[in-house]
């Protein structure tokens, strides 16, 4: 949000040649800005002699703390002459994009971005990051979270200085940069920072809480946030190095004519361009003797040329593609991407780093991926995304973007993931019919009266997916009375429902195992295995990579069941004895149960198929085959089928029936909480 774009040129202005086209009124209103010492990036902000200043962009208004430190900030293009050596020079850049976090209900959020932004932290000795803040080394990101729980709001800043690079750490510049904002805004900080070395660029991220020191609401002023933060950072970055000279500038942007990716060069060529049509003709009468950075533009856009992203269309002319910006903004990216997979491609087996690779783009690719997690990460300019390196079954990596989804997927994890689908469900066409044949209403009670053999159970579902799009949405209406206003376009919204899930998180991830399938090959439990080989169609495996390594996997799984008097073998069918799942569960289910008696000190009871349960949810468990719902009785416990919506209601009681792998659960005694379960 607060990049650094101020005018860069080595040498201000220029003379078009005689043959170009004249500039409009607007390019010469800016031009004159830039010569003038303006920054044509904020023309039309005014101040007074008292040192007022209207807002400076259109996203931001000039209230909040801040504000009056925002005003007084020099409005030149940075360039100056050095008084020693009579050299033009300029203060060091900083990037530095900000994030405003609503916290309304995202408890569980904060605290997976805060573990992200740990996980993803690289020294530059290569270590894991750890998170610092003014005095200590080593914070936890777990107590800033609970610390800020009920603040309203959070402030996530990236500084990226552009000599970051020259730095063995940036703790030190980023410990001053936040001294800096204390004093700016007036009051103490409640922040955390790490460090991150892993690419070209070192930056670092800062999480700062929304309050001040005494607890109240903090508010930072727009214009501070978008261009205080970054001059209290350049001011830090250019004491500790000096001022940057044109021939450092220079040195810097000639390693940018070659780039696959956007560069200052290219938005210099944007900048001049007219109707897409860029002229780098100059004359006699253009100012100074050095014409380095013209000639870095003309290579530039030669460059592009090659690229086939700008057409020559005369002598130093060329027409720039229309989407020049974001081809080349995907073509960094895809870079990065890269980069990041052949990293992590370092973590597998030998010689499996030589495998194909796929960058997986769910608007065309719609086959479901099947493998194993080998690296989970963030990416996104604010870490706001997240990404999955899969290892397939059809021997090729696989990079995957899962946009915000948070569910876990540890490494080793066995995982499939599938194009996220926007066509309504057949719940929603039930609903709509339901809704139809009575009044544009729907209810638990008028589905039943609708549809005599529909249970409760599954009408309750029906509910559970109005109340997941009215919390999105708002396209559903809820009335007093519990029932529901269902609209005659109700598909339609669920489009729009999907559509925006979809965007937020393109595919869905199903967990097929916690565990790698070298560990399910003899596992005393149900395995994912075991779903393969009763299957009446064999997967597609590669003959290499993990494909290999399942098939592999697969037949010792085979020779485990027959030795344990679980399968047989008829001819070349493995044919799995009746209810070898359920021993499989109920053996797995004892051991769990026992090491956790004997870990809490506490006795244990078995859940009966429709058995009425009622207890206090303490925690989910994880086990081999999946997760399981612990529910404390008096001085005991039962271990249940566990579903993700259990976790908002830790420490409450509920009350449920069991029914095989499933569960119907009710919040707090009898029917008339609100149901949680399938």
């Amino acid at each position: 949000m607060a990049q650094d774009d101020d005018h860069f040129e080595i040498r201000p202005g220029r003379i078009r040649s005689q043959g170009a086209r004249k500039p409009g009124m607007q390019a010469k209103i800016l031009a004159r800005t830039a010569r003038l010492g303006g920054n044509p990036r904020r023309a039309g902000g005014s101040s007074s002699s008292t040192g007022s200043s209207a807002p400076r962009t259109g996203r931001f208004n000039a209230r909040g703390r801040g504000a009056k430190f925002a005003a007084a900030l020099p409005r030149g293009s940075g360039w100056s002459v050095d008084g020693r050596s009579g050299a033009r020079v300029r203060p060091r850049r900083v990037a530095v994009k900000a994030r405003v976090v609503k916290l309304a209900g995202k408890a569980g959020a904060v605290g997976a971005h805060l573990r992200y932004l740990e996980r993803d932290g690289v020294s530059r000795e290569g270590e894991p990051g750890r998170f610092y803040s003014t005095f200590a080394d080593g914070v936890d990101g777990k107590e800033f979270a609970e610390r800020g729980a009920d603040d309203r709001h959070q402030f996530r800043f990236i500084v990226s200085p552009e000599d970051g690079a020259k730095f063995d750490t940036l703790k030190t510049v980023t410990r001053d940069l936040m001294a800096k904002m204390e004093q700016d805004l007036g009051t103490n900080l409640d922040w955390i920072a790490v460090d991150h070395f892993d690419t070209g660029h070192p930056h670092t991220h800062i999480t700062v809480r929304g309050v001040t020191e005494d607890g109240k609401t903090l508010n930072i002023a727009g214009d501070y946030i978008a261009h205080g933060i970054r001059h209290r950072a350049s001011e830090i970055m250019t004491r500790a190095l000096g001022p940057q000279s044109e021939l450092e500038l220079r040195e810097q942007l000639a390693h940018e004519v070659d780039a696959e990716r956007l560069t200052r060069l290219d938005r210099a060529i944007l900048q001049r361009a007219e109707d897409d049509i860029v002229d780098l003709r100059q004359d006699g009468g253009a100012t100074g003797g050095d014409n380095s950075y013209q000639q870095m533009l003309i290579s530039r856009a030669r460059q592009l040329e090659r690229m086939e992203l700008a057409e020559p269309t005369g002598n130093l002319t060329w027409s720039l593609a229309p989407d020049l910006e974001k081809t080349l903004t995907d073509l960094g990216r895809r870079g990065d991407v890269i980069r990041t997979m052949h990293k992590a491609m370092a973590l597998l087996p030998e010689g499996r780093g030589l495998q194909p690779t796929a960058i997986h783009d769910p608007a065309r690719d719609r086959e479901p991926i099947i493998g194993q997690v080998v690296q989970r990460g963030a990416a996104g300019d604010h870490h706001d995304r997240r990404y999955l390196i899969v290892d397939g079954i059809d021997g090729r990596t696989h990079y995957v973007d899962i946009g915000n989804d948070d569910h876990p997927t540890p490494r080793g994890s066995l995982v499939k993931l599938e194009p996220r689908q926007i066509e309504p469900r057949k719940s929603d066409r039930t609903i709509g019919e339901v809704a139809g044949a009575n009044g544009g209403r729907y209810s638990v009670d008028i589905h039943l009266r609708h549809d005599r053999n529909a249970s409760e159970d599954f009408a309750r579902t029906h509910v559970r997916r109005l109340e997941a799009i009215r919390r999105a949405t708002g396209n559903v209406e809820r009335m007093p009375d519990g029932s529901w206003n269902i609209a005659p376009d109700h598909l339609d919204r669920v489009r729009e429902y999907e559509r925006g899930r979809a965007d937020k998180s393109p595919m869905t991830i199903t967990m097929l195992s916690p565990i790698s399938v070298e560990k399910q090959a003899a596992l005393d439990a149900p395995t994912w295995l075991d779903e393969e080989l009763a299957a009446p169609e064999p997967m597609k495996l590669a003959a290499h990579g993990f494909g290999k390594d399942v098939n592999r996997a697969l037949y010792l799984r085979q020779q485990w069941l027959v030795d344990q008097q679980l399968a047989d073998i008829d001819g070349e069918q493995l044919r799995l004895r009746p209810g070898t799942s359920e021993a499989l569960r109920q053996r797995e289910v004892r051991t769990l149960a026992g090491q956790l008696s004997n870990e809490m000190g506490m006795g244990v009871r078995e859940a009966l198929s429709g058995e009425r349960i009622d207890g206090i949810y303490r925690r989910s468990v994880q086990s081999a085959s999946g997760r399981f719902a612990l529910i404390q009785q008096s001085r005991e416990f039962v271990l249940v089928p566990w579903r993700p919506e259990m976790e908002r209601h830790i420490g409450q009681q509920i009350t449920g029936i069991p029914h095989g792998d499933s569960m119907s659960w009710n919040v707090g005694r009898g029917r008339g909480g609100p149901s949680i379960g399938m």
